[in-house]
């Protein structure tokens, strides 16, 4: 069974902590124990990256800010130095932010307006503006703030979440803090997986602050973050023979795009399936497929015997959009018996034909201008899973984050993957994936979590031997099994 973490929307979250607060827990305990997981990552997080032990808060007036403070004052006690950056008047602040405010002080720490602030010798700011409370645009002194903080060169650290940013709809109003960290609260909240959320974020690290695990139970979850240690590779007999290990059928490639086959089909193969045979559009180069690929093409009757031994098939990949492309598709989409991956152009025919039959256990893998164009409107957490319920199909909404949508159950937030793998041909390889997946048995479910996962850390391995620059597709493939290890 696939597993994660509750994600929430801010509103959820906000509730279930006022709902604490109401049954008699104290906001000021909830405060501190915030707090000490917020220091304790900063002071991780900076001696990990050999920095200057001085650190920077960058604090607003309400309950972010004064879970700033109090993180400050305990690292203070840990010899490190630390100057509040304070953006409102101590006037507007919230009582529970003053108090913190006021300990702050007591404690040796030094608090100076936006207009006196160096950051000269220190090594990392502490995001303490606005919380999850926040809509809409920032504008004045929150805007200056954000805008300061960009502006250096210092790491900024964001406390629950970047100021600035929407965390139900991931949406920048006007501008947010632009943090290499999220040290979350509670739950993570939907919004640093939507629009702008994901740019902002960086990397996370959640803190339990003491909310009772009643209360946890309670929230209604938007979606799921991937708790990548319920994964589990398909189960390897010694005696198998090709055939049992899987044999895939696809349909994919052309004489314009006959590299998109050979990625997936190579991805069919790296994924652990035994046996991979691939029928193309006439005319298609196979100077690029790997020598275990079996390259014959199309050709429809015999699509419908191989079909009767194999085990999953994979259907879009460099067919091209033409008229014979549509028929092909046309004839072999309601026909398909198997477990099958649909993607690329097999996608875009799907837009032009929604009344189409879907194959069973089908996985669609659009990205966000694919998967636009077969709703016929932006995509959202909503629409998609409606889309999923009226097809019976599991869904790969491709991006970053990746999201996963299957019949009955929450969306699921695969938080992996490089900037480098915004590269042609990533898909190709993710299809090939899916595809070689499912031939070894795997639910349609089981097998999209698993697939996107591997690909998104053989996407990181890429990224960081090659950088994120220089990575290109085939490198995802190079990287898969050390993917394959971390799961392993």
């Amino acid at each position: 069974m696939i597993c994660g973490q509750k994600i929430v929307s801010a509103e959820e979250m906000q509730r279930i902590e006022k709902r604490a607060i109401t049954a008699g827990h104290s906001p000021g305990k909830f405060m501190d124990k915030a707090a000490e997981g917020i220091a304790l990552i900063t002071k991780e997080f900076i001696e990990k990256l050999n920095l200057p032990k001085k650190i920077l808060l960058l604090t607003g007036k309400g309950s972010n800010a004064g879970d700033a403070y109090t993180a400050g004052t305990l690292l203070r006690k840990k010899g490190f130095l630390v100057t509040a950056v304070s953006a409102f008047p101590l006037k507007e602040c919230s009582p529970l932010c003053s108090e913190r405010h006021s300990r702050f002080i007591k404690s040796g720490g030094k608090v100076v307006s936006l207009v006196d602030a160096n950051t000269e010798g220190y090594g990392v700011i502490l995001d303490g503006l606005v919380g999850t409370g926040f809509k809409g645009k920032a504008s004045g002194c929150l805007a200056k703030a954000i805008t300061w903080a960009n502006n250096t060169d210092l790491p900024i650290l964001a406390i629950d979440i970047p100021s600035g940013l929407n965390g139900t709809t991931g949406e920048v109003g006007s501008v947010a803090i632009d943090a290499v960290g999220t040290i979350y609260l509670g739950l993570p909240k939907i919004g640093f997986f939507l629009e702008k959320g994901w740019d902002m974020v960086g990397d996370l690290a959640g803190v339990d602050f003491g909310l009772p695990e009643g209360f946890i139970e309670e929230a209604k979850e938007e979606a799921l973050f991937l708790d990548p240690t319920s994964l589990h590779l398909p189960p390897l007999q010694r005696s198998r023979h090709k055939y049992e290990a899987g044999y895939v059928l696809g349909v994919a490639g052309s004489s314009q795009m006959p590299g998109a086959a050979a990625l997936a089909t190579a991805g069919v193969l790296r994924s652990g399936a035994g046996i991979v045979r691939l029928f193309s559009m006439p005319g298609m180069p196979t100077d690029q497929l790997l020598a275990e690929v079996i390259h014959e093409e199309y050709d429809f009757k015999k699509i419908q015997e191989e079909s009767k031994r194999a085990a999953a098939f994979f259907v879009g990949p460099g067919l091209g959009r033409t008229p014979k492309t549509d028929k092909l598709l046309k004839q072999l989409l309601p026909s398909l018996r198997l477990p099958t991956v649909i993607d690329a152009d097999a996608l875009y025919f799907l837009a032009k034909n929604p009344s189409t039959k879907l194959p069973k256990q089908s996985i669609l893998t659009p990205h966000h201008g694919e998967m636009e164009k077969l709703l016929k409107k932006k995509p959202t957490l909503k629409s998609c899973q409606a889309y999923v319920e009226k097809h019976k199909a599991t869904l790969v909404l491709k991006g970053a984050s990746s999201l996963i949508f299957h019949p009955g159950k929450k969306p699921l937030v695969i938080a992996h993957g490089d900037p480098g793998m915004a590269t042609a041909g990533s898909g190709d390889v993710l299809t090939g994936i899916l595809a070689g997946l499912l031939a070894q048995k795997m639910k349609p479910n089981e097998a999209a979590a698993l697939g996107v996962y591997l690909h998104a850390r053989a996407g990181e391995i890429a990224g960081l031997n090659l950088t994120s620059y220089c990575m290109i597709a085939s490198d995802i493939l190079k990287y898969l099994p050390q993917a394959f290890v971390i799961v392993g």
